[in-house]
């Protein structure tokens, strides 16, 4: 038996497909917006970054584990077919997306470098418009725009202070999420959105114990108890709930959403996270948003709608290359 790769179009969804995809992408969000809240008292009681990422990304790859364990059991020749893009996946949704971060927050505010790295939205519309050579729609002009405004004063930038080099980290930081969105939309029957989850949180998790293992990454974890909602906690609690919900499941819905409702809606319906981070941030912290910020919540929610009536418009491609088995004649 010899294998051919075939290349089928498979458009994005529409209709209550992508109904279901948008609610499965504000889930994802959701999720994802927890870990701030929770990971900052640990930070402050002394654990160090590289501990804190390190147990996170290991519990999400052991929970999700099963799923790539499935497809390579499956599908013969699957590491093979996927192991690049799986590795690609694992190096910048995963790993590139943290340590960039992270690397700009030490150089710049926290607001400053978080709003660079939350421009992955409109750098998808804009490597749209080079690929297909054809302009966004207005509606995808005007959303973006405005939901980069609501950003902006969701996110507190007063006072902040230029620095070229961790203004490089931010970018790098947006390219990879960025590029999150748009290799989880290259997932199908042949690559499971999960599988790709799973193996990407496994190179994220070898690659942080490699920068830890070497001292690129400090680790220290002590023992301390935290405080949530008022309650007093043990750390562990919060970093578990980090590893096993946040992470795990912010992975395993978002990967699954994207090619239901395409990278580029999927990567505005994320910015959802900034405003699900300021309520678990309220809730757990005790840290209340100010009026304007509730004014940006509300232009972003209206960018993703804008971006949302282009159902009409030109969408990102969605092309995906399958492996069919071809049966020689005998």
């Amino acid at each position: 038996m010899t294998t051919s790769s075939v290349t089928l179009p498979r458009p994005v969804r529409h209709g209550s497909g992508a109904v279901t995809g948008l609610v499965i992408a504000v889930a994802s969000a959701l999720a994802f917006s927890s870990s701030g809240p929770f990971v900052k008292p640990l930070l402050d009681g002394g654990w160090s970054l590289g501990a804190v990422l390190l147990v996170r990304m290991g519990v999400a790859a052991l929970l999700l584990s099963p799923a790539l364990i499935t497809a390579v059991r499956r599908q013969r020749g699957f590491v093979r077919r996927h192991g690049l893009l799986i590795l690609a996946f694992g190096l910048t949704a995963v790993a590139g997306c943290q340590v960039f971060y992270f690397a700009a927050m030490q150089r710049m505010p926290v607001a400053v470098a978080l709003l660079i790295q939350y421009i992955a939205p409109v750098l998808i519309v804009i490597a749209v418009w080079v690929r297909t050579r054809r302009a966004p729609s207005k509606a995808v002009l005007i959303g973006s725009v405005v939901a980069m405004a609501g950003l902006v004063l969701v996110v507190d930038i007063s006072g902040a202070r230029f620095d070229l080099l961790g203004t490089l980290f931010a970018l790098c930081a947006a390219v990879c999420a960025a590029a999150y969105f748009v290799i989880a939309g290259r997932t199908g029957d042949d690559l499971p959105p999960l599988a790709l989850a799973a193996g990407g949180l496994l190179v994220g998790t070898v690659l942080m114990g490699a920068l830890v293992a070497v001292g690129v990454l400090p680790f220290a974890a002590p023992s301390i108890t935290v405080s949530l909602a008022g309650l007093e906690v043990p750390g562990i609690l919060p970093l578990l709930w980090v590893g096993a919900v946040a992470t795990t499941l912010g992975y395993a819905l978002g990967v699954i959403a994207v090619p239901r409702i395409g990278a580029r809606l999927a990567s505005f319906v994320g910015l959802s996270e900034v405003l699900f981070a300021l309520g678990f941030a309220w809730l757990l912290l005790g840290e209340a948003p100010a009026p304007i910020q509730f004014v940006g919540g509300a232009l972003i929610l209206a960018g993703v709608v804008l971006v949302r009536l282009d159902a009409g418009g030109p969408v990102e491609p969605k092309v995906e290359t399958s492996s069919i088995p071809v049966v020689p004649a005998p």
